[in-house]
C-alpha cells in the first residue's frame, strides 16, 4: 500500500511529459485557428479584387465618350487579368447607362453585361446621386467564391459590389451595338 501511496505521490509531481500533453490538447485549435485566418484572408481578398473589377468597369466607361460591345468586352477582359490568382469563371459583370427623367424615373439608355442579364427598367439609384435629366454609369459585378477549404466553409459565398459614376467626358456616354 505504501509503494502504490509513494508511485501516485511521485507521478503527480513528475512534470516531464507536462509540455507534451498541453501540446497535444492545443494543437489542434491552434491549426483551426490558422486555416480559418488563411481562409479569411483569401475571401477578403477576393472580395478586394472584385470590387477593384467593378470600380475600374465604371471608370473606364465614365471616361469615354462613346463605346461598343467589343470595347465592353475588352474592358471586362482586363477585368478578368485583375481576379488572378482567382478564377474569373464564376465573375459576373454588368455596365450600364442610366437617366434620369424630368419624372423623376430613372430609366436605362442602355445595358451590357457578361455573365448576368442586362439591366431592366426602372432602376433604382441612391436619393441624391443625380438630378433630372443627367446621366450616371453603373458597373456592378457578382463572385461566387468557394473556399478552396471546403472542409471548414462549405458552400458558396455571393460577394457583390455596385459603382455609379458621372460621365466624365459629355453628358451622357452611349453605346452604339448595346
Amino acid at each position: 500500500m505504501i509503494a502504490l501511496h509513494k508511485a501516485l505521490s511521485r507521478f503527480r509531481q513528475d512534470q516531464t511529459g507536462l509540455a507534451a500533453v498541453e501540446f497535444a490538447l492545443l494543437a489542434p485549435l491552434i491549426i483551426l485557428f490558422y486555416f480559418g485566418m488563411a481562409e479569411l484572408c483569401q475571401g477578403y481578398m477576393a472580395q478586394k479584387r472584385m470590387s477593384h473589377v467593378t470600380s475600374m468597369i465604371a471608370d473606364l466607361t465614365a471616361q469615354a465618350q462613346t463605346v461598343n460591345q467589343n470595347d465592353l468586352n475588352d474592358i471586362f477582359n482586363i477585368g478578368n487579368e485583375i481576379m488572378q490568382p482567382f478564377s474569373p469563371t464564376p465573375l459576373q459583370v454588368r455596365v450600364s447607362s442610366v437617366t434620369r427623367g424630368a419624372d423623376g424615373v430613372v430609366d436605362v439608355d442602355w445595358s451590357f453585361g457578361r455573365n448576368m442579364e442586362d439591366l431592366e427598367d426602372p432602376v433604382s439609384v441612391p436619393a441624391g446621386l443625380i438630378g433630372n435629366g443627367e446621366s450616371l454609369i453603373v458597373a456592378e459585378a457578382i463572385y461566387d467564391y468557394q473556399s478552396p477549404v471546403d472542409q471548414f466553409l462549405p458552400g458558396i459565398t455571393e460577394l457583390g459590389r455596385v459603382f455609379y459614376l458621372r460621365p466624365r467626358v459629355v453628358d451622357k456616354v452611349a453605346c452604339s451595338n448595346c
